[in-house]
């Protein structure tokens, strides 16, 4: 105990210093952000050691010897955690640390490189979690030792630059890249739902609609036009995201009802909302397997062939490196064909960690019209409006590599200024890279 209570003390003193250094009035913005960053580093030191210790007591058997069948429970009542909480340290001490076998022989972690990753301040707890659920998935299960090896190190190596939310993102498309085939074929797959309830109160004052849309072009369609509607009305706008889909709804469906002759919809973004549909070549060469929607759904061969002959559906076609065709002009004013080129390849905002859809996005040029900048699609990148402000002033420098936007943060951000992408950019970048290896 008494190098613990020694490296405690220690320990004590030195978040006195840095509280003393955040509370000094004398304190510059860069000592500020650099406590930031510093507590972050040692908050991901001292999960480690949590968990790490946790997993030292399990291969001892100390849980066991005093009573408790799992260790989740010790921790509980040791450190006064939730059971959720002392769970989620023992799921990372399984899978991120060395364990023992049945017959007392220490075996790996698990998860070698995560646990390395976690081990170095790389990673945090929670990104193991996101590591740790994603390599025990049903498509894990279906790719091959080698495969779920290579995806556990590249993941563990990008934890470093992404979020734990962007970082499943990411995981879940290359998973989906591996496992090609899915899973065997259902002989007796369950029915499509697809249904909507409209339920008037008895008192007249309204009413409730729920619905499920398993058909993916019939909820892109609905979602397309709540989301061309919903955008917020400026900074003031306090609705909750809930209440303006609601409104967004209720004006599309007036919209109709007071233009039943021809039933033309808003604009959005600039044009009229429509379904973009996103076909690889290869795929569209053997007569359209699949195909994605903007909002996110896998449609069938059936439903690609019916709404290719839809007028107002636009099917675009990517090559191999998931690029679609320059169709660039070399005006300012962006050309319909261009801004949908642009937006097949950036997928909504390119800027890391931003999930916004393309019809909540701008078309920005890199190198600026005013100074010479080309409008082809080289030197364009969708972003959203939050984004495209960031970009012109805080310091971020967005640029084109291998046909893909990339993002380099300020340094006091990132002191190396290591580029970043997109989860969409990323993924598109390793299945290229996959292509080039195969052949």
């Amino acid at each position: 105990m008494p190098a613990v209570s020694t490296a405690y003390e220690r320990l004590h003193e030195a978040i006195e210093d840095l509280r003393t250094a955040a509370e000094s009035a004398l304190a510059s913005d860069g000592e500020l952000l650099s406590v930031l960053s510093v507590t972050e580093g040692v908050s991901r030191q001292l999960d480690y050691l949590t968990v790490s210790t946790t997993a030292a007591l399990q291969r001892r058997g100390t849980f066991t010897e005093r009573g408790y069948r799992k260790p989740e429970s010790a921790l509980t009542d040791l450190l006064g955690c939730d059971s959720y909480e002392a769970r989620r340290r023992v799921v990372a001490a399984e899978q991120a640390c060395e364990q023992i076998g049945l017959d007392g022989t220490v075996l790996p972690a698990r998860l070698p490189a995560t646990g390395k990753a976690f081990a170095a301040g790389q990673a945090g707890l929670r990104h193991v979690e996101v590591i740790a659920a994603l390599l025990n998935t049903a498509e894990a299960g279906r790719i091959t030792d080698w495969q779920r090896a290579g995806l556990e190190e590249q993941l563990a190596g990008m934890a470093g630059e992404y979020s734990p939310g962007q970082l499943r993102k990411i995981g879940t498309q290359l998973l989906e890249a591996l496992d090609g085939d899915g899973p065997e074929p259902d002989d007796n797959p369950p029915e499509p739902v697809n249904r909507l309830q409209v339920r008037k109160r008895r008192d007249g004052s309204g009413g409730t609609i729920s619905g499920q849309f398993d058909d993916a072009a019939m909820f892109d369609a609905i979602a397309t036009v709540i989301d061309a509607k919903a955008k917020p009305l400026g900074r003031d706008d306090q609705r909750s995201t809930g209440q303006r889909q609601a409104e967004a709804l209720a004006d599309a469906c007036g919209f109709v009802l007071a233009h039943a002759d021809h039933a033309t919809l808003p604009d959005a973004g600039g044009r009229r909302p429509h379904l973009n549909v996103l076909i690889r070549l290869e795929d569209l060469e053997t007569r359209a397997r699949s195909a994605v929607l903007d909002f996110g759904g896998r449609m069938s061969p059936a439903s690609v062939r019916m709404l290719a002959c839809d007028a107002a559906v636009v099917p675009i076609v990517m090559n191999g490196a998931g690029q679609p065709l320059d169709v660039g002009r070399s005006t300012r004013v962006i050309p319909d064909g261009l801004r949908r080129a642009v937006t097949a390849r950036d997928r909504g905002c390119a800027h890391p960690g931003c999930d916004r859809t393309p019809s909540w996005c701008e078309i920005h040029h890199i190198w600026e019209w005013e100074h010479g900048g080309p409008t082809e699609l080289g030197n364009l990148v969708s972003l959203c409006k939050v984004h495209h402000r960031l970009i012109h002033d805080s310091g971020w420098v967005v640029r084109i590599r291998d046909g893909l936007p990339e993002f380099i943060p300020p340094k006091w951000i990132d002191p190396e200024q290591l580029p970043r992408r997109s989860a969409s950019s990323v993924m598109t970048s390793w299945s290229s890279s996959m292509s080039s290896m195969s052949s």
